[in-house]
């Protein structure tokens, strides 16, 4: 769950300073660019923020309703769930790897779209694994806990799950960054692509429950 909200920050840096000021992740910071965007402030873009907000929402209701008989362990439709993610992560590092069709008019809107989609997925599939503080996609509520609890849990108030997550986050933006500034949006996408993959097939091996014989 760390590595999946080191991915989260990832792919919201590749949206954000690539795909025209739109969070393919944290939907709270569409909302609000969809509302500071409907008042006509700063010229803020309406379409990709809407769009991504729609696609992530249609997406996690998929994926809960094929997770909804699952129990919380990790099981088969886990790995194919974040499997697909993957795959469509690595689509997407391949076409972004093409000018022509990364520079295309309507490209980025499809790019933001089904990267939201996969994160769409991905905090649902958190969700039913119910990991406390682990939604990979927010860190709010995951600091809030943190502060809450800052004095009172000793060494562990300090250094936790929580602290993880919001770090895997902050440290997924800061690659991200670099990756877009110094090298090309493909190579954060595949980044991404991997480390989805990775997580998916040690999930697999090492946290599905063995059936009994």
């Amino acid at each position: 769950m760390v590595v999946l909200t080191f991915v989260t920050g990832l792919v919201d840096a590749v949206g954000y300073l690539g795909l025209d000021r739109v969070f393919v992740g944290n939907m709270t910071g569409n909302v609000v660019i969809l509302g500071m965007g409907a008042a006509g402030a700063d010229d803020l873009p309406v379409a990709g923020p809407l769009a991504a907000l729609a696609t992530f929402t249609l997406a996690a209701a998929v994926a809960g309703f094929l997770l909804r008989r699952q129990d919380t362990s990790w099981t088969s439709l886990t790995t194919g769930l974040l499997g697909m993610g993957s795959a469509v992560l690595v689509t997407l590092t391949a076409l972004f790897a093409v000018p022509q069709v990364a520079d295309s008019a309507h490209f980025e809107i499809v790019a933001a779209c089904a990267t939201a989609g996969v994160m769409g997925v991905q905090a649902c599939v958190a969700r039913k694994l119910a990991i406390k503080d682990m939604t990979t996609v927010v860190v709010t509520s995951t600091l809030t806990q943190l502060s809450a609890d800052l004095f009172t849990g000793g060494w562990r108030g300090w250094w936790n799950r929580r602290s993880a997550a919001i770090l895997a986050l902050f440290a997924g933006a800061v690659v991200g960054a670099v990756l877009l500034r110094y090298a090309h949006m493909s190579w954060a996408m595949g980044l991404a692509a991997v480390l989805t993959a990775v997580v998916c097939i040690q999930g697999h091996r090492n946290v599905r429950p063995i059936p009994a014989p």
